[in-house]
């Protein structure tokens, strides 16, 4: 796989990442209570901050050479 290849999947699961943190802060919020809904803000929030740095990874790196 080239470099490039590999940066667009590390987008696309970062992405991912964040969808899947908006939906689980979403029901956190919405349908939980007590211990269990801080359990899933956590795991949502843990979910922003990996999305967010691989985000800058890609970013951060650069074009890829042809």
């Amino acid at each position: 796989m080239s470099e490039g290849l590999i940066k667009m999947w590390i987008a696309l699961s970062a992405i991912g990442l964040m969808f899947i943190a908006v939906m689980a802060i979403s029901f956190s919020r919405l349908k939980l209570n007590g211990f269990i809904k801080r359990i899933v803000a956590v795991f949502a929030y843990t979910c922003m901050i990996t999305a967010g740095l691989l985000i800058m990874y890609v970013v951060f790196s650069g074009p890829v050479p042809e």
